[in-house]
Formats: C-alpha cells, sequence, structure tokens
C-alpha cells in the first residue's frame, strides 16, 4: 500500500528509533465480504551501531507496527562504524533477487540511499554512505539485504585480533596512504 518515511518515533527504553518502512493492507474474502489484514515492516535502531528489522501482522495497523517492533528488537545486529558515522570498507548483500551495494564516504556526503536502506542506515545511526539497490526493489528483501551486508562488515580492529596482529601493522593512515599513491605516480 503506502510507504510512510517520516514516520518516526523516540522509545525511553534505550533511545531506540524504530522507522515504518511498509504498510500492506491484505483481504480474505469471507461469506460476509472481505476481512482485513495489515502487515508491517519496521526497521529499529539506537543510532549507535546497533540495528534490528521486524515483521508484524494483525487486524489493526498499529498491532501489527507493535509486533513488528517487538520482533525487531529481538533480532538486532551490532555493525563496527568508522568514526561512528560511516562504513569501514565497501560491501554488497543479498537476499533473494535483492542486492544492494553500499560503500564508505567522506564526511558531508550525507545518506545517499532509497528508501528501506535509508531508514536502516538512519536507525543504525550512519551519516555519511553512499548506497544502490540493485536487483528487486521489494522492501522485505532490499532491507534483508542490507543488514546482510552489513553483517559483513569488519572493523580493523577484528581483523587485527583475527590475524594476532596490531591495527597499526593493518590500517595505513588515510592522508599518509594519499601522499603514498601521488610518490609512485
Amino acid at each position: 500500500m503506502a510507504r510512510n518515511d517520516g514516520f518516526e518515533r523516540e522509545r525511553g527504553d534505550g533511545d531506540l528509533v524504530d522507522k515504518l518502512v511498509h504498510i500492506n493492507r491484505v483481504a480474505k474474502v469471507v461469506k460476509g465480504g472481505r476481512r482485513f489484514g495489515f502487515a508491517a515492516l519496521v526497521v529499529i535502531g539506537d543510532q549507535k551501531g546497533r540495528v534490528g528489522f521486524g515483521h508484524g501482522k494483525a487486524r489493526e495497523v498499529p498491532e501489527a507496527i507493535r509486533k513488528a517492533t517487538e520482533a525487531g528488537k529481538r533480532n538486532m545486529v551490532r555493525v563496527p562504524l568508522r568514526e561512528g558515522r560511516t562504513l569501514h570498507h565497501d560491501m554488497e548483500g543479498r537476499h533473494g533477487a535483492g542486492k544492494v551495494v553500499m560503500r564508505s564516504a567522506t564526511p558531508g556526503t550525507g545518506i545517499i540511499a532509497g528508501g528501506p536502506m535509508r531508514a536502516v542506515f538512519e536507525t543504525l545511526g550512519v551519516q555519511d554512505v553512499v548506497a544502490k539497490s540493485v536487483g528487486s526493489s521489494n522492501p522485505y528483501n532490499m532491507v534483508r539485504a542490507t543488514i546482510d551486508g552489513l553483517k559483513k562488515q569488519v572493523s580493523p580492529r577484528m581483523v587485527a585480533s583475527r590475524r594476532g596482529k596490531k591495527v597499526g601493522d593493518i590500517a595505513q593512515r588515510r592522508s599518509g596512504a594519499a601522499d603514498d599513491i601521488s610518490v609512485q605516480e
């Protein structure tokens, strides 16, 4: 049915923010006419690196949203962010026919992403990212593909601990890396 990008509520439980991504109205034909039900897709996050999504169904819209929010709280994932504002590296996420490509961005870029992906990034707390949806535009698949890609995100600290090295051995300084490239040319 209709998508509501501006639907946002602040919650007292840990400062979680939830965004309603999609509401679907379905009808069941019975003897006396039609019975309507609603399915809601909600993305929930703390804007500090945790995000989840939930799907809820009910006869009334507020009840469907409540169920979806509860489901979203149960399956939240933690995503490491660089400087608390962008991704550490570029990545792809897939779910079904939905495929999303996400790239880290420089400060001031903002969130350049389509509807369902934008909701995920805003509730996650990402401020600078460039993302593109390739394939399915189904909001359920786009949200799942985005979270699939975010689960693959690894920080230099995680890589260093896994390889038994120091962070400085793995990650170079960004300003120094640009100078090295110009000297080699």
